[in-house]
């Protein structure tokens, strides 16, 4: 909207043709803005809605500048009006018109009925309403300040609506997804953390699309200009969401995995307990065979491990999902830790008879030594090995004696290969 110029002294007629033109044209650009206020959508929703808080105080504020907005628009369409018809009276004016047309275009000669007088200030002759002058200027000045306040409102209200209510809808639509896959695993209200977080979210995306549309200038930001929607409420939700679909994708995945992870468990728990039994019929077998007293005990199977392993199984069955992902993440761990004992368990007890099976071996080899050195009569020799042989397949096995004997074998061997003359080692 356009400014009038100054007031002046009494205008000639070529100084109130340009400002007729000016203000027709000024005229013409008000009452298209007007216009446009009018049918802008923010200003239509605005009206229709039933506000709260923040907008509904500015709304009424607002609302009330449009109407005088439109008040001093008339006015001024008035003012206009009746200077046209002054000055076309005659293509001359007289002195008295042209007094008569600078006070409407320069002067406040512009009459604008205000609000109503209060009853309690009302004379008994007074007027019902208040009438203030102005001058197209002042008139021009104040609908601008009126229509900057009422676009403010309307765009920023218009902007938020355009922003956030379809966002949250689409955002809600998607928390109702991941809210039926969270019940499908298990993951509900008071069974699961995540389902009372989907639960709290649900209700803050109600509430936050709830006030976005009865009071959109809450979410407003005008600073830094032009302003833009406050969406941090809307992002948070979002970020809430891909927090709790990542953990129901989660429980997802034990569900999907969980057959093949309890194979697993079954499969590893029942070779701990085969080799366990394995050590303790090996335990009987080396101290009926072996002379030792340090032969480790074997403990029975892991009763704890297959109650969990049961435990996990039952969850299975009724669809606990979120519970039985740390069970198989715990059991898994100590599955393998009870295979492993269960192992060096029976490395343990049978190390006796792999020392008996390696003095033997060693026994064998020294033997067929002396027979290939042409050694196999030599009375020692024999005596030597008849010992240890004794001693070795004897039951139960002195391994402490029988290394002994051995290591006496050997020594033998050594010696009488030495005293031989070299004719008779070839």
């Amino acid at each position: 909207m356009a400014v009038a110029g100054p007031s002046g002294p009494v205008m000639g007629r070529e100084d109130v043709d340009r400002a007729l033109a000016r203000l027709a044209t000024e005229h013409e650009a008000i009452e298209s803005s007007l216009l446009s206020l009018q049918d802008h959508s923010g200003r239509r929703l605005l009206e229709g809605a039933e506000l709260t808080g923040v907008t509904k105080e500015r709304w009424a504020a607002t609302d009330a500048a449009i109407t005088a907005l439109w008040t001093h628009f008339e006015a001024y369409t008035d003012a206009l009006a009746t200077a046209r018809e002054i000055r076309s009276r005659r293509r001359w004016p007289t002195q008295t018109e042209l007094r008569q047309l600078t006070e409407l275009l320069r002067g406040e000669g512009v009459s604008v009925t205000g609000e109503a007088v209060p009853d309690a200030a009302r004379s008994l002759t007074g007027p019902a309403r208040l009438t203030e002058r102005y001058s197209l200027e002042q008139l021009l000045a104040r609908m601008n300040t009126w229509y900057e306040q009422a676009m403010e409102t309307v765009a920023a209200a218009d902007s938020v609506w355009s922003a956030l209510p379809a966002r949250i809808d689409l955002l809600a639509a998607e928390t109702q997804r991941v809210r039926s896959l969270a019940h499908a695993v298990g993951v509900r209200p008071g069974a699961h953390p995540s389902g009372d977080e989907l639960e709290e979210l649900i209700a803050e995306l109600t509430e936050l699309r709830a006030q976005s549309v009865s009071d959109p200038l809450a979410f407003w930001r005008a600073r830094p200009a032009p302003g833009r929607p406050d969406t941090s409420r809307y992002e948070e939700a979002g970020r809430q969401l891909d927090g709790i679909r990542r953990e129901v994708e989660a429980v997802m995945h034990v569900r999907d995995d969980a057959k093949h992870r309890l194979g697993r468990l079954r499969d590893v728990l029942s070779r701990a307990d085969r080799t366990l039994t394995e050590a303790r019929s090996a335990r009987v077998e080396v101290l009926s065979k072996i002379l030792a007293s340090d032969v480790p005990a074997v403990s029975g199977p892991a009763s704890v491990l297959h109650e969990r392993l049961a435990m996990a199984e039952e969850f299975t069955r009724s669809a606990q999902w979120h519970r039985l992902s740390p069970l198989l993440d715990s059991l898994e761990q100590h599955a393998d830790d009870e295979l492993l004992r269960a192992r060096e368990s029976l490395t343990a007890v049978t190390a006796p008879l792999a020392v008996r099976a390696e003095l033997r071996g060693r026994l064998d080899a020294y033997r067929a030594k002396v027979a290939r050195l042409g050694m196999a009569e030599d009375p020692l020799l024999i005596e030597r090995y008849d010992q240890a042989r004794r001693l070795l397949w004897s039951a139960p096995c002195d391994l402490a004696a029988a290394e002994r004997t051995v290591q006496r074998y050997q020594q033998a061997v050594a010696e009488s290969g030495a005293q031989r003359p070299p004719q008779d080692r070839r």
